[in-house]
């Protein structure tokens, strides 16, 4: 019962763990259909007010990659108009001061 106790408490520190070495950043996206393929995807805005331009490239980079995997996910609601899409990146806070 005492070590089932111990590895709860564990488990909990490591997923409160993340918070401290890590940043979170909101993007939002939009992925354009004419008919029912995508034919434009755009990063709209990426919040980061501390973020130097290569970081935002890089951020912006990853969130269109993101978008671009996922742009058939929306083929059967969407015809000929645009999917606004809002993605959370977490970057380690260590490697985001290496992008410069």
């Amino acid at each position: 019962m005492a070590i089932t106790f111990c590895w709860l408490c564990y488990t909990a520190q490591a997923q409160i763990g993340y918070q401290k070495d890590s940043l979170q950043i909101k993007v939002y996206t939009e992925i354009e259909y004419k008919g029912d393929r995508p034919s434009k995807i755009k990063v709209v805005k990426v919040f980061c007010d501390y973020c130097n331009e290569k970081q935002i490239q890089f951020i912006s980079q990853e969130a269109w990659t993101i978008s671009y995997q996922n742009r058939y996910g929306y083929r059967e609601k969407i015809k000929n108009g645009k999917a606004k899409l809002a993605h959370y990146i977490r970057v380690n806070k260590e490697d985001f001061k290496k992008i410069q």
